[in-house]
Order: structure tokens, then C-alpha cells, then sequence
């Protein structure tokens, strides 16, 4: 058996993973192969069942149940045309406004967040319908750009997100209560965008000019579009609705939100054979990714937990000082490793480092947790590797180049980090509603 000291091994086996990483290896394959690697040297051959029986630990989890339903539900819901009612409605309701279009996008990806738990979602979705359409009204690609990218990313915050149901397992939360507590701060960052889009183009007024008013609907045919809100709130309800009352656990909620997605599909006429295989597949590809990532993830955070580096990693933080240093500086360290990793590993290589930590800081997990969590959504948009920047480089026009969408991202970065702050300041917003919840 190796005998190294907690400095050193910390310095191998994370410095090891990030190279294995830089080096252009998929996640689940750099922490299981690293881990994997380490637990011959460190306890020998007879290490390996270890890995076996962490990984069937991770299996056991009925939570993750929750992962394909609400991945499904998603899936079947960008199939069948919600978006584009969403969109028709927003474009006839807000597009007289200076930026209108912009801020109506950030709206139709907060309602998007509530139903599908991903990010690329609504970042796909809404850069096929919305950005061909800003962009030929004379919006500016910044500002249409990044209102897509900020958007998308909310599906990261608020609930059902699958973020959040990988961050609860390893946190040992309530994911009923992290979903919760994700509502008010979703609605604040998206507040703190469409404030952001019309007071700029209120003041930039080339930035993003109003529909002209012989595209505008009579008022009559404008009400009749508000019937394109009652499948998605009707869906949200059923599964916010069915946990914050005590009527579903989280797993059986995404089962109700799967057979919602259903039963949606069927009232546009859009549930065919051909859309079920194609959500399910969908579904498959996902959700074995963000399982076998949980798996792997496992095995490495029990390596690096017997090693002595998660201790030692808190006792560096612990020790930058009092009160509100130590939160400060994790958030530093999230937001660094944000710009170059995948969020999902990082809320599975930290967690179990810093949620003990603030426990014994005294701090409340809940409130850490949506703070961990609206770090993890400025990681998707932050440059230069956040993910819905390359999902908009996906759908983008010809002319826009990867440059022109990482600068869109910056004022919008720059929001996420005032919600954040602010969230700090005033914890009752992420407190308050989980207080009300009937267990």
C-alpha cells in the first residue's frame, strides 16, 4: 500500500484529473479511470471490489429514479409545440416594446425551465424560433444572443432541474425542499434579466426596436393566444404543486410530470409513435450519462475521502478566516472551475468536501446548496467553456462567430452574480417558501 502524505496524494490525484480532462477525456471516463488507477497503489488488488460495491451503493439509489422521468417529460414537451405557442404569444404580447422580443425569450425559457430540468432545452429551442426573428426585427446579436443563453440556463435553477437531484444525493438534502427553494431565486434572476433588456433598450433604443404596429394582433386574437399558458402551467402546478403540498415524493412528482408531458403531447396532436421512440431514445442517451457520471463520481469521492484530501481541502478553506470568508471563497472556487468543467462534476467532486464544512460553519445546507446551484447556472453561460454557449454556436446564424456569443454572456454573467449576492444577503429568499412546505 502506498503511504503518502494527505498533501501529496491531494496534489497527484486531482492534479492527475485535471489533466486527464485537459486532455479531451469525457467525465465519467477521467474520474473512474483516475480512481480506478489510484486504488491499486493505494490499497492494493484487493481495493478493486470496493469500486464494485460503491458503485452498486450509487445504483441503490431510488431517487435517481427522477432523473429519465423528468429528462422524458422534457423531451416529450420539445416535440410537441409548446414552444412555438409560447412564442407566437410572447411575439403578439410583448413585441410592440423596445426589446419586447428579448425579454418575452427570457419568459418563455423561465416557463420552459418549470417543465424540462435542462438547460439545452430551452437554449435550442428558443435559438431556433426566437434569434432568426430578433435578428430580422434589427435586434442586435448581443442583446438577442445572450437573453438565450441567460434563459436557457435558468432550467439549471429552477425546479425540476437535474442538477439539483444529482446535488441533493451527495449533499444528503431534501430534493423536495432544494426544489422548492430554487423557485424565488429562478424568478428573481429572471426578473434581473428582463429588467436588464428593457431598461438597455430603453435607453440603447437601436438596441432592440418594437414590431411594427401592422404586425400587431387585434386585442381579441390576442387574448385567444393567452389559451397557449394553460398546458404549461397546468403541468408546473401538477408537479411543484403535488410536492410543495406533501401529495408526491420527488420521484413519483416526476412520474406525474412524465404522464403530464403525455397527456400534453396528446392535446396538440402531437403524441405519434414516432415522438414517443424519439423522446425515449432521447431520454436513454441523457439520462445513462448523467448516471454512469454518478457512479464514477462515486467511486472517486470515496477514493479521495479515505486518502485525507477532502480534509485537508476544508481545513485550507477553514482557515482563510471568519464569517463570511470561508462561503466567499468557495464561491470563488466555483466560479473558477465553472469556466473549464462540466457543472455536474464539479457539484460531485466538491460536495462532499464543502457541505461539511459549512455545516460545521454553522450555515444552512439549503441555503449553500441554491447558491452552489446559481453558481453552477453562471458556469453554463460563463466563457470559455460554459455549455449553453455552445449550444447557441450550434444554432446561430452563419456571420456570428464564437466570439460574438461569449461577449453577448458577459452582461448576463455579470446579473447572475448580483442575484447571487444578493441571495447571500437575504436568505429568507431561498428559506421562506421550504418553510411553508406540508411534509
Amino acid at each position: 500500500m502506498l503511504d503518502l502524505g494527505p498533501e501529496l496524494l491531494t496534489l497527484i490525484l486531482f492534479g492527475s484529473l485535471v489533466i486527464v480532462l485537459l486532455a479531451g477525456v469525457p467525465l465519467v471516463f477521467a474520474l473512474g479511470g483516475v480512481a480506478t488507477l489510484f486504488v491499486i497503489p493505494i490499497w492494493g488488488w484487493e481495493g478493486l471490489p470496493i469500486l464494485a460495491n460503491r458503485t452498486y451503493m450509487a445504483m441503490d439509489l431510488f431517487l435517481l429514479v427522477a432523473v429519465p422521468m423528468f429528462i422524458f417529460m422534457g423531451a416529450i414537451l420539445q416535440r410537441c409545440g409548446i414552444a412555438e405557442d409560447l412564442y407566437e404569444l410572447m411575439y403578439h404580447w410583448m413585441g410592440q416594446l423596445r426589446g419586447g422580443l428579448a425579454a418575452g425569450t427570457v419568459l418563455i425559457c423561465t416557463l420552459f425551465a418549470a417543465m424540462v430540468g435542462i438547460s439545452g432545452a430551452a437554449t435550442t429551442s428558443m435559438g431556433l424560433l426566437a434569434l432568426p426573428a430578433m435578428l430580422k426585427r434589427g435586434y442586435k446579436k448581443d442583446i438577442a444572443i445572450g437573453c438565450i443563453s441567460a434563459g436557457g440556463a435558468l432550467g439549471v435553477l429552477i425546479p425540476p432541474s437535474v442538477l439539483m437531484i444529482i446535488l441533493a444525493l451527495f449533499a444528503r438534502l431534501s430534493i423536495g425542499e432544494l426544489f422548492i427553494a430554487g423557485i424565488l431565486p429562478g424568478l428573481l434572476l429572471s426578473g434581473l434579466f428582463v429588467a436588464y433588456i428593457l431598461i438597455r433598450c430603453a435607453i440603447q433604443k437601436d438596441m432592440g426596436p418594437g414590431v411594427p404596429v401592422e404586425e400587431q394582433l387585434s386585442r381579441a386574437k390576442r387574448f385567444r393566444l393567452l389559451g397557449g399558458l394553460f398546458l404549461p402551467i397546468g403541468l408546473i402546478l401538477m408537479v411543484m404543486g403535488s410536492m410543495f403540498f406533501g401529495l408526491a415524493t420527488p420521484s413519483e412528482a416526476s412520474a406525474i410530470g412524465a404522464f403530464g408531458g403525455l397527456l400534453s403531447a396528446a392535446v396538440k396532436r402531437k403524441l405519434s409513435w414516432s415522438t414517443f421512440v424519439d423522446a425515449s431514445f432521447v431520454t436513454l442517451r441523457l439520462s445513462a450519462m448523467v448516471i454512469w457520471i454518478v457512479f464514477a463520481a462515486s467511486v472517486f469521492t470515496a477514493l479521495y475521502a479515505v486518502t485525507g484530501a477532502a480534509d485537508l481541502i476544508a481545513d485550507l478553506i477553514g482557515g482563510v478566516g471568519e464569517g463570511w470568508w470561508p462561503i466567499i471563497v468557495m464561491m470563488l472556487i466555483f466560479f473558477v472551475l465553472g469556466m473549464f468543467f462540466d457543472p455536474t462534476g464539479i457539484v460531485l467532486l466538491t460536495t462532499p468536501i464543502f457541505f461539511p464544512l459549512v455545516i460545521e460553519l454553522g450555515y444552512d445546507p439549503l441555503w449553500f446548496a441554491i447558491l452552489f446551484v446559481i453558481n453552477m447556472e453562471m458556469a453554463y453561460i460563463t466563457p470559455p467553456f460554459g455549455f449553453n454557449l455552445f449550444y447557441m454556436r450550434a444554432v446561430v446564424p452563419p456571420g456570428i462567430t464564437m466570439m460574438d456569443i461569449y461577449k453577448s454572456a458577459i452582461p448576463f454573467v455579470g446579473l447572475q452574480a448580483v442575484a447571487l449576492i444578493i441571495c447571500m444577503i437575504f436568505p429568507g429568499i431561498i428559506t421562506w417558501l421550504p418553510s411553508l412546505m406540508i411534509r
